[in-house]
């Protein structure tokens, strides 16, 4: 299953770390031509040395998600060195935290430029060299914060998330007769560099959430976004796909207590 993944051209944003990276790894590993991309030349770069040297095919270019231009600039990229785009993966994303009374605008705007703009630039950026194909496989990052829980701190975070989603449906719609399928993910607790300097004690209480009893894997992302790149998966378009554990499912720290061991 899955081998349709073999040979194809996959762009995955924001991949020199977390999730895309993640995400990268996968599609590498089953012989897919992965396009990294970040703002960092050389994280970027870092990351598709590490894809090779580990037997995938891979290259890197730098580029911002909120820029148009930089946009286009990848899609030309995937086109010359890797034949066209078949995937790709809309991942890039912040996530600064501020609780909506101390936030600054400016901070609202920099979480929406990225999360929210960014996806549809890079979407319609990838789009000519998908129609040509007549055919393409469209993976979104969206997360469980915003569209079924909340976090303190995380408003402009969960909008950007929620209205990627509401942008998912018609979305789907457009480019259905374009043999284009669009899906999201959506994420839970997973373990990415970022969570590594909360301590301990954070860490604990974030597994303690999660019925599984365990963060999530960035590979488990990854793998989520596979299927759906898949010719398997080619009659699912307009979907969502929670990988969180359980954790979204307990209605009170109660159940949690009483799961037993």
């Amino acid at each position: 299953m899955l081998t349709s993944i073999a040979g194809r051209s996959v762009i995955v944003t924001g991949s020199s770390k977390g999730i895309g990276k993640g995400m990268a790894r996968v599609f590498a590993s089953k012989g897919a031509r992965v396009l990294v991309v970040a703002r960092d030349q050389a994280a970027a770069q870092k990351c598709a040395d590490e894809l090779k040297a580990a037997g995938g095919q891979a290259a890197a270019v730098s580029a911002d998600v909120t820029k148009w231009a930089d946009m286009q600039r990848m899609a030309d990229a995937a086109v010359k060195q890797h034949g066209g785009i078949d995937v790709l993966c809309a991942n890039a994303g912040i996530f600064p935290a501020a609780k909506l009374a101390d936030m600054e605008p400016e901070t609202w705007d920099e979480v929406l430029a990225t999360n929210l703009k960014g996806m549809f630039l890079s979407i319609k950026a990838c789009l000519p060299a998908m129609k040509q194909k007549k055919k393409g496989r469209i993976i979104i990052t969206s997360s469980i914060t915003g569209p079924i829980t909340g976090l303190p701190g995380w408003t402009a975070y969960g909008a950007s998330k929620a209205g990627q989603l509401g942008f998912l449906h018609t979305a789907a719609i457009e480019l259905a007769p374009h043999n284009i399928t669009i899906n999201a993910v959506m994420p839970g607790n997973v373990m990415t560099e970022g969570l590594e300097g909360l301590g301990a004690e954070y860490l604990k209480k974030m597994t303690d959430s999660v019925p599984l009893r365990k963060l999530g894997a960035v590979e488990d992302i990854g793998h989520a976004a596979l299927f759906f790149a898949s010719d398997e998966a080619g009659y699912i378009t307009g979907q969502t796909l929670v990988i969180d554990g359980g954790q979204v499912l307990p209605e009170s720290l109660t159940a949690i207590e009483e799961m037993g061991t």
